[in-house]
């Protein structure tokens, strides 16, 4: 307890060592958000849903907080219902059997920007004969546009942009534009609009029911992709996966390299030169490449890739550097004392020789981390990452592929490459800082 008490009061010494403990424990910190708040079901349903699910989502959108960057306010997505009775929704019987049917949705329009799209979700009830609907627009300039009319069906989804007529009707302009501006002006108009949804059913008990969505330019504190998802969700997962892939990875493989080594420099003899020919071989093999294979012809499952990552970092020049330390511990007195009084190999291996290298295994092992994350990571952005897990380089590969430095999306690839950025340097420094700690020779550097 008191060497645990001296240790943490050494540790406090390094402002390194405090900032890279702060950001791993926000890490931690987030991980547990992440899995407690968004299952993992639900994270792969979400990241693998696309369209359907985020539906109400808008693409290629930016997040919200570019709105501080700027003077010009960005227009926000939402959505409304007219189940939930915030749509103003009036059913009014006919006398010759139809039933008139009248929704309104009133919004205050205030970016400084077109949206992207509108969108009108119907879902309708009858039997034989189809409902009709008209779509009208009022603007806050008392003007009253027809954006279309047609029968609908049990479900159906009308986008003002790429209703032809409508674009024919407006002589060609993208109708975001056009619904959003004056007469003799081409700046957005603000101030409250109306989308005013007039149907009439032709059967008893017939019923429509319609959802109304804006798609903005800017969504959450993430933004959206070219499948609407949120980032949101993989930035928050990638923590956990991160996390557990870097430390699960430098934690088994320095254990596993010192336990070899140890037994190697205790036992000698035919043990010993076959673990150091089997490093000889290792050392020479192209293990990015043997990764790359293993993803391409047999699994991509990050278990496995984490099971070969171990198994081909164990033999590495790490366990030479190991045998040289034990071949001169194992000299010492105590040890001699140890044999003569007893001791079984096993526990002079694994209670006088292995806590031995625990200051020199702790410093490597925190300082190893971030390069199994970024070796994650690079897998993904190859193509080669999970293909169920939403992860940091899911995003980087997902961004590449669609372009977005090209388009300007930013923010797609800076989010998860700033995240990449700061796990590596908080393990970095405390990795420098444990070095200086359990090190005596660098405690005056």
């Amino acid at each position: 307890m008191n060497t645990f008490k001296k240790n943490v009061r050494e540790i406090l010494r390094y402002p390194s060592a405090i900032i890279g403990s702060v950001v791993i424990l926000i890490l931690i910190g987030v991980a547990i958000y992440a899995v407690i708040a968004i299952p993992y079901q639900k994270a792969i349903t979400l990241w693998r849903g696309g369209e359907d699910v985020w539906y109400r989502n808008p693409k290629y959108a930016a997040p919200e907080w570019i709105d501080w960057l700027s003077t010009k306010k960005q227009p926000r997505s939402f959505y409304i219902n007219s189940t939930t009775g915030k749509m103003d929704k009036v059913v009014t019987p006919n006398g010759d059997g139809t039933t008139g049917i009248n929704i309104t949705y009133t919004f205050n329009y205030t970016a400084d920007y077109f949206p992207q799209e509108m969108s009108l979700y119907f879902t309708d009830k009858f039997d034989q004969k189809q409902p009709f609907v008209t779509i009208d627009w009022l603007t806050p300039d008392g003007r009253k546009l027809r954006i279309d009319n047609f029968a609908v069906d049990t479900q159906q989804t009308f986008r003002f942009s790429q209703d032809m007529n409508l674009v024919n009707s407006l002589g060609g302009t993208n109708p975001m534009e056009a619904l959003f501006t004056g007469i003799d002006s081409k700046n957005v108009v603000k101030g409250t609009y109306k989308v005013v949804v007039t149907g009439i059913t032709f059967e008893p008990n017939s019923d429509i029911s319609a959802e109304f969505v804006l798609h903005g330019t800017v969504f959450g504190l993430a933004g959206t992709d070219h499948m609407r998802r949120d980032l949101m969700v993989a930035l928050l997962w990638g923590v956990p996966i991160a996390l557990i892939f870097g430390l699960a990875a430098a934690l088994g493989t320095s254990v596993l390299t010192m336990i070899i080594a140890a037994f190697g420099a205790w036992y000698g003899g035919w043990l010993d030169e076959l673990i150091q020919r089997i490093t000889e071989v290792n050392l020479v093999l192209p293990f990015l490449s043997i990764l790359i294979m293993i993803g391409t012809f047999y699994s991509r499952s990050i278990w496995v890739i984490l099971g070969a990552t171990i198994a081909l970092s164990i033999f590495t020049g790490a366990i030479k550097g190991y045998r040289a330390i034990f071949l001169q511990v194992r000299e010492s007195m105590y040890i001699e004392a140890a044999r003569a009084y007893g001791a079984s190999d096993m526990r002079i291996v694994f209670q006088y020789l292995i806590p031995r290298m625990i200051p020199l295994l702790i410093p490597g092992l925190v300082s190893s981390v971030p390069s199994f994350v970024f070796l994650e990571a690079s897998l993904a952005v190859l193509g080669l990452g999970d293909p169920v897990l939403p992860t940091w380089g899911k995003i980087i590969d997902d961004a590449w592929a669609n372009g977005a430095l090209y388009k300007g999306y930013y923010y797609w690839i800076l989010e998860p490459a700033v995240l990449l950025m700061l796990t590596g340097l908080a393990f970095a420094l405390l990795g420098f800082a444990l070095d200086r700690i359990f090190n005596p020779r660098l405690r005056g550097m």
